[in-house]
C-alpha cells in the first residue's frame, strides 16, 4: 500500500451560500490524498499500475468548475468522480480550502476534508 498526494491545487471558483460568492467567485486550494496498491508500478514503470495525476487533476478541475453551496458538498462529489476512475482505492482524503470567507473578519481560509471511506454511506 502505498500514497499519492496532489497538494495545492489552485483554482478561482464560485462556490457559496452568498449570492455574492456565486457572482464574485474566490480563491479555493484542494489538497488531495489517496491510499491505493502500487506495486505494479514500482515493479514494472508502467502508468497503469498507480493513478494518473494529470486525470485525477482534470476530476477535481471540473468539479471546482460546476458551483455548489457546501464545501462538505463539493469535496463528496469529487471523491465520487475519483472512485468512479478507481474503484480499487483503499483511502481518499481531500481537503477543500476557501481563502479568505466573508465571515466578518479576517480569516485566512475555511476548510472541510472529506475521508472515504469514513465519509460515505
Amino acid at each position: 500500500m502505498g500514497k499519492v498526494r496532489l497538494e495545492g491545487m489552485d483554482f478561482h471558483a464560485y462556490h457559496g451560500v452568498y449570492p455574492e460568492e456565486r457572482v464574485l467567485g474566490n480563491r479555493f486550494t484542494v489538497d488531495l490524498e489517496l491510499s491505493t496498491n502500487f506495486q505494479e508500478a514500482m515493479l514494472h514503470d508502467r502508468l497503469e499500475g498507480t493513478v494518473d495525476y494529470t486525470l485525477l487533476y482534470k476530476l477535481v478541475k471540473a468539479r471546482m468548475e460546476q458551483p455548489v453551496k457546501l464545501l462538505e458538498h463539493l469535496g463528496h462529489g469529487i471523491i465520487k468522480d475519483i472512485l468512479q476512475a478507481y474503484p480499487a482505492l483503499e483511502l481518499v482524503h481531500i481537503t477543500v480550502k476557501k481563502h479568505h470567507p466573508a465571515l466578518g473578519g479576517l480569516t485566512q481560509f475555511s476548510a472541510v476534508t472529506v475521508s472515504y471511506p469514513a465519509d460515505f454511506a
